[in-house]
C-alpha cells in the first residue's frame, strides 16, 4: 500500500482510484505471501483461510480508510494557521496550496496585511486584527503564525510575535512552511543566505558510506530479480532492429560535482534519432521511439542497464535524474541554484520523479529543481528507502513515461 502511494498525504486520487490501488496492493501482497509460503512451507495457512482473510482484510481496510480519511479532513484535527503578509510571497500559499489535499494538515484562517505591501490575496481571505496581537491570536486559538511579508524591514511586530511564541504559538518563516508542507523548496521565496544558514545539506563521509552501501545492496538485489526481463528486452530490441543495430545506448550525462559520465540504457529510439547531433527533448508520442521502445519506456525496463552505472559509482539508486551537458549548460545560466542539484550523485529514481511529471522544457526543469533541492537538503537513508518504495507506484501506473 505504501508502494502504491496510499500513505502519501497529498494523494489526489478519487475514491475509485484509491480503491484500485488498494486492490493492486493486495494482489502484490498475495504474490509476496506465495513466495514466502514456497520458501517456508511451515508458514502456509491454507488457500481457503488465506482467500477469506484477503477478502475480509481488503473490505475492512477500505472501510477504515473511508472513515479515517473523512475524520482526518475535519478542521478539528488541523493546525490553525495565520499568515502574516498578504503580498506576492503570501499569495503563493493561496495559489499553490489551494486544494483540499494540499491543506490536509493545516487550515489557513486568514491573511494579515503587513506594512505597505500590495495586497495580492483575495479580499475574502484578509483579516484585520482589532486588538493586541497575542490576545487576538489566543481568541482565534491559533497554533501557528507563518511570516511571509514581501518587505520585512521595520514592518513586522517582532515583539508581539515573540510574545506569541513564548506562549506556545509556533512562528514559522514562509520558506520553511512551504518546505515542510509541500516537500519542495520555493526558489522564488528564498535567497542564498537562507539556504546557507538553514538546516540540512548533511553530506558527511558517514552519510556517503551509508548511501554507497545502500546503492550496492539494492542494485545487486534488483539485478538478481530483473535479469530475465533484461534478457527478454535485449532479445526484443534485436528482433525489431535486426542484426548489427545496437541494443544498448550510451549517452553523456552530468554527474556529481558536474563531472560527465556515460549513462547506459536499453535503446528505445531509432538509431538516427539525433542524426544531426543536437540534443532534443522527448515528446509525447515521439515518432523517434520504436515499438519495443514504447513498451520498455512505459514499464521503465529501458532504465535497468543503469544499475551498472550505480555499481560503478557514477550514479545512486536515489537522486536527481542526470541531465545531458547541453541542457545543464543552459539551466546553469537560466535557473538560479541549479548547480546545487549536482551536490549528490544522480539517481535512477528520485523525489522529483515522484512529485512531478516528466519534464521537457526549461519551465519543467525549474519546477523539478524545487523537489531536487528538497532532496539534496534533506536526504537520508530513511528518505531513500521511502522514495524507493513509492517508486513502485510510478512503474506500475506508468507516471511520467514518454
Amino acid at each position: 500500500m505504501a508502494a502504491l502511494g496510499l500513505y502519501q498525504m497529498h494523494l489526489r486520487a478519487s475514491w475509485l482510484g484509491q480503491f484500485s490501488r488498494l486492490i493492486v496492493g493486495f494482489m502484490l501482497g498475495s504474490a509476496a505471501l506465495a513466495v514466502l509460503y514456497y520458501a517456508i512451507p511451515a508458514a502456509y495457512i491454507g488457500r481457503g483461510i488465506l482467500g477469506i482473510s484477503l477478502l475480509l482484510g481488503a473490505f475492512l481496510i477500505a472501510l477504515w480508510r473511508i472513515i479515517f480519511l473523512g475524520f482526518l479532513d475535519t478542521d478539528a484535527l488541523k493546525r490553525r494557521v495565520i499568515i502574516f503578509g498578504a503580498g506576492e510571497r503570501a499569495a503563493q500559499i493561496a495559489r499553490k496550496m489551494r486544494r483540499k489535499t494540499d491543506q490536509r494538515g493545516f487550515k489557513v484562517l486568514g491573511y494579515v496585511p503587513v506594512g505597505q505591501d500590495p495586497v495580492n490575496v483575495p479580499e475574502s481571505l484578509l483579516i484585520h486584527p482589532d486588538q493586541p496581537i497575542c490576545d487576538w491570536i489566543a481568541e482565534l486559538d491559533v497554533d501557528e503564525i507563518v511570516v511571509g511579508p514581501d518587505e520585512r524591514r521595520d514592518t513586522l511586530p517582532v515583539d508581539a510575535l515573540m510574545q506569541c511564541k513564548v506562549r506556545g504559538v509556533e512562528v514559522t518563516e514562509i520558506s520553511e512552511f512551504f518546505e515542510r508542507e509541500a516537500g519542495s523548496i520555493k526558489l522564488e521565496l528564498n535567497n542564498l543566505s537562507w539556504l546557507v544558514f538553514s538546516g540540512g545539506f548533511n553530506i558527511s563521509p558517514l552519510r556517503n558510506v551509508i548511501k554507497r552501501a545502500f546503492d550496492i545492496v539494492v542494485a545487486s538485489l534488483v539485478l538478481l530479480v530483473a535479469w530475465p526481463f533484461m534478457l527478454v528486452t535485449a532479445l526484443a530490441i534485436r528482433l525489431e532492429s535486426g542484426r548489427g543495430a545496437p541494443i544498448l545506448y550510451r549517452q553523456e550525462r552530468v554527474g556529481a560535482n558536474g563531472k560527465p559520465f556515460m549513462l547506459i540504457k536499453f535503446r528505445s529510439m531509432r538509431t538516427d534519432a539525433e542524426i544531426n547531433g543536437v540534443a532534443q527533448w522527448a515528446t509525447t508520442n515521439d515518432s523517434r521511439v520504436t515499438r519495443t521502445g514504447q513498451l520498455i519506456r512505459k514499464t521503465r525496463l529501458d532504465e535497468l542497464p543503469q544499475l551498472w552505472n550505480v555499481l560503478r559509482g557514477n550514479m545512486s539508486i536515489i537522486g536527481p535524474r542526470p541531465e545531458r551537458p547541453q541542457f545543464v549548460k543552459d539551466f546553469n545560466i537560466s535557473i538560479p541554484y541549479y548547480p546545487l542539484r549536482h551536490s549528490v550523485k544522480p539517481g535512477l529514481t528520485g523525489w522529483a520523479q515522484l512529485r512531478y511529471p516528466y519534464g521537457a522544457s526549461m519551465e519543467d526543469a525549474q519546477e523539478k529543481l524545487k523537489f531536487d533541492l528538497f532532496y539534496v537538503k534533506n536526504h537520508s537513508l530513511i528518505f531513500d528507502i521511502a522514495i524507493l518504495i513509492q517508486t513502485v507506484e510510478v512503474v506500475l501506473f506508468g507516471r511520467g513515461a514518454r
